[in-house]
C-alpha cells in the first residue's frame, strides 16, 4: 500500500525516462488514469491503455521522445503531498517554465491544466508540475 500513488506515478515516469524505457506499467486508479489521459490531451505522453493482469488493473503509460534518449518530459515534480496540500486561487496558480510547461489542478470541474483552470477562472489543489 502506497501513502501516495500519485507520487508513486510520478517517480516511476521518471525513472522509466531516465534509463529510455518505452512504457511503464503502473496499479490503475481514476485519478491516475485522469492525469495520464491529461498528459496524452497535452502531447506529453504517447498514449494511455488499459490492461487487466489476473484480478488488478493495470495502466500502460507509452512514453514520448523528440528523439532517441530525448524525452519530451524534461522534468516531473509533485507539488501537493498529503502532509502539505498546496492550493491557490486562479489568480495565484503556477506559471510553469514561463507557461511552457504545465501544472495539473484537481478543480471543482475535475482535473486540468493551470492554463485552462485560469481561462475559467478555476481554483483547485495544485498536483504537480510538468516541463
Amino acid at each position: 500500500m502506497f501513502t501516495d500513488p500519485i507520487a508513486d506515478m510520478l517517480s516511476r515516469i521518471k525513472n522509466a525516462i531516465r534509463v529510455n524505457k518505452t512504457d511503464v506499467i503502473l496499479p490503475a486508479s481514476k485519478l491516475k488514469r485522469a492525469i495520464a489521459n491529461l498528459m496524452v490531451k497535452e502531447g506529453l505522453l504517447a498514449g494511455c491503455s488499459e490492461e487487466k493482469d489476473g484480478s488488478m488493473l493495470n495502466l500502460r503509460l507509452a512514453l514520448k521522445y523528440i528523439a532517441p534518449g530525448n524525452p519530451v518530459i524534461r522534468e516531473i515534480k509533485k507539488v501537493s503531498i498529503p502532509s502539505r496540500r498546496v492550493y491557490a486561487h486562479y489568480n495565484d496558480l503556477p506559471k510553469v517554465l514561463n507557461d511552457k510547461g504545465i501544472a495539473i489542478i484537481s478543480t471543482s470541474q475535475g482535473l486540468m491544466t493551470n492554463k485552462d483552470a485560469r481561462k475559467r477562472h478555476l481554483g483547485g489543489e495544485v498536483i504537480c508540475e510538468i516541463y
